[in-house]
């Protein structure tokens, strides 16, 4: 490890087995060694509570522990996270847990950070049981306070679901038909707050043990099932796995997206990368390695978009169990591996970045993320099962990406300060104080683009009145009179500014009452009708552009007067810019194949020490990190 240039070690996330190895027996002295070796060697340790997994005896001791599906099949013991997050005794025995190990080291010399559980929800995001209803009924009970006002929310006039007592009430278990949406939406809600429960209550143990020491839980980019708004909040320090598919040749964009949303998460602090793969992972249908050079790229992607390190799972290759085929720093050939010898090389690098520590990222445009909105936007019986987040998402931030501006995202109801742009590719669920916050911000002199079904729903999943765009009407100037989904392999022309196009997935009829046409349909039923339009400062585009996208947000970017982090930036190519109190860093990132040639101001890389003049040759999978004056506010 010292070899290798680590400076901070996870330990003890799947532990639990050998540290609690029978229900009134505990063993440290592994711990205790690894520990003591690690702060001997100026290494710090990421100590994990171990309670990702609970063991066979307790599982065998407390069966109902094993989670329940919505099919009702309990599954069983052998894999990982097999546990009910509302079980009683699944949460008093990992706090016992996470309290030995609390008192145990918390004025260890190694100890950096705790690490709570692993991946919350990864293979379990909700479960079934009687349990998780009873658990349920008193969270149903917290939020609607009578079952009056849960039959109004609910809706439960429509299908005779109406309900006489909580009692009554279950999980949205396998049903006849369709079930309930807003009871599914609660249930959405549920199911992440029932998982932060049983992070609070390590924390809790944690924060009372060894005060100071920063708590984090590693995330999984963007994760539907929880809403990590709520989760960072509760964080001291906000990680991330990521796992790019080195055979997808836009994956750099993907894991930019994620990037900038785990340093919106912290509100723009700095993150760490919690887990990454050195190689190849173990899990997908075709494992592809990196190719020499795309480790030290992405893990200087993740610096350029606000981490303050870089992990990787795991150390040293598994010979047994489901991830021996992942790839490890010390692979299962050893030093000898071309791996070895890139980690060696890049552990040096990190070294030498030690000065971009601390600083920031910052970007004046908003996306707009609302996990109510997520969840409510794909539930059963819409317009169009096609309307997915991810599916809306993608072309915007991937046309930001293109013209190399940064983004941030952002809560609706959060802070608007900085941003001269906000983007909402999707805001299906809104709620009226979030539209009147946007109301004023686009009066103070913001410019917001909004997707298409926008402003349908509020937060019980009720149909605004009047339709669609609802509490957004008067400030885009417009009225949905009806949805016209778009059918699988067809598509419908639109006449953009830049040229013609072709829409896709979905399109509306649109009939502006202020708003002027920026954009109409040349073909099908709409033909004619406006497909973008613009009321001053608000846009709203009323079909899916896929990647022309751009096409709409260039003038509003120029108007709002947003410019590239580096002008002049070739195919392939990606800018960041990190600034602190007396220095910025521009990290340059070349992801194509070829060299590139790339126009940099005055000042030094990092990673070479060499003064920059004007530009430099980037080959294929090479960066620099430029040290440059902080620019002005």
């Amino acid at each position: 490890m010292r070899e290798a240039g680590v400076t901070l070690a996870t330990l003890g996330v799947f532990s639990w087995a050998r540290l609690q190895p029978g229900p009134g027996t505990w063993d440290f002295d592994w711990l205790d060694r690894l520990l003591d070796l690690l702060a001997a060697h100026g290494i710090a340790a990421d100590l994990a509570t171990a309670t990702a997994s609970p063991p066979a005896w307790l599982v065998r001791a407390h069966p109902e522990i094993l989670p329940v599906t919505a099919d009702g099949v309990r599954l069983e013991f052998g894999s990982r996270q097999h546990y009910c997050p509302s079980s009683p005794a699944y949460r008093e025995a990992a706090v016992r847990l996470a309290r030995r190990i609390a008192e145990r080291y918390a004025g260890h010399p190694a100890l950096a950070l705790w690490h709570i559980h692993n991946e919350y929800g990864d293979h379990v995001t909700e479960c079934f049981c009687a349990a998780s209803a009873a658990d349920f009924r008193r969270w149903l009970r917290e939020r609607h306070g009578t079952v009056e006002e849960l039959n109004r929310a609910w809706g439960t006039a429509f299908w005779a679901q109406r309900y006489g007592s909580f009692d009554e009430i279950e999980p949205p278990r396998a049903a006849p038909g369709p079930v309930n949406p807003t009871q599914t939406l609660d249930w959405r809600r549920f199911c992440s707050d029932a998982l932060l429960a049983c992070y609070r209550a390590e924390k809790a143990v944690l924060d009372e043990a060894a005060p100071g020491t920063p708590v984090t839980t590693n995330f999984m980019s963007m994760f539907k099932p929880l809403d990590y708004w709520t989760w960072a909040a509760e964080e001291d320090l906000v990680s991330d796995d990521a796992y790019p598919d080195p055979a997808d040749p836009r994956a750099q964009v993907n894991a930019a997206l994620h990037y900038d949303l785990m340093r919106s998460l912290g509100q723009g602090r700095p993150w760490l990368l919690m887990e990454q793969a050195p190689s190849a992972v173990s899990w997908r249908p075709v494992n592809v390695p990196k190719r020499p050079g795309l480790q030290r790229l992405w893990s200087l992607q993740a610096l350029a978009r606000g981490a303050d390190g870089v992990l990787y799972f795991q150390w040293r290759a598994s010979v047994a169990g489901a991830e021996k085929y992942h790839s490890a720093l010390l692979p299962h050939r050893g030093t000898a591996s071309r791996g070895w010898r890139e980690t060696v090389r890049f552990g040096a690098e990190l070294a030498r970045l030690a000065p971009v520590a601390g600083t920031r990222t910052t970007a004046e445009v908003g996306i707009l993320l609302d996990w109510d909105s997520w969840w409510a936007l794909e539930l059963d019986d819409h317009p169009s099962a096609r309307m997915r987040w991810r599916t809306l998402l993608d072309p915007w931030y991937a046309a930001l990406y293109a013209r190399g501006v940064t983004a941030d995202f952002v809560r609706p109801g959060a802070r608007l300060d900085g941003y001269r742009v906000l983007l909402a590719p999707n805001l299906y669920l809104l709620r009226r104080e979030h539209s009147a916050q946007l109301a004023r911000w686009v009066a103070d002199g913001g410019h917001l683009v909004c997707g298409g079904f926008s402003g349908v729903v509020d937060e019980n999943d009720h149909v605004h009145p009047g339709g669609a765009p609802g509490p957004l009407r008067e400030l885009l100037g417009i009225a949905v009179d009806e949805w016209w989904p778009v059918p699988d392999g067809a598509t419908v022309g639109v006449r953009l500014p830049g040229g013609e196009a072709r829409a896709a997935l979905w399109s509306e009829w649109l009939e502006p009452a202020d708003a002027d046409p920026v954009a109409v349909y040349t073909d099908g039923e709409l033909r004619g009708l406006p497909a973008v339009t613009r009321r001053g400062r608000a846009w709203y585009v009323g079909c899916h552009l896929g990647e022309r996208i751009g096409d709409v947000l260039d003038p509003v970017l120029d108007e709002a007067d947003v410019r590239p982090v580096l002008a002049g930036l070739p195919d392939g190519a990606e800018a960041t810019l990190r600034r602190g109190p007396d220095a910025a860093y521009l990290f340059v990132l070349n992801h194509g194949d070829g060299a590139v040639e790339v126009p940099l101001p005055e000042g030094t890389d990092l990673l070479t020490g060499r003064p920059v003049h004007g530009a430099v040759r980037l080959p294929a999978r090479d960066a620099a990190v430029v040290r440059v004056p902080p620019p002005g506010p």
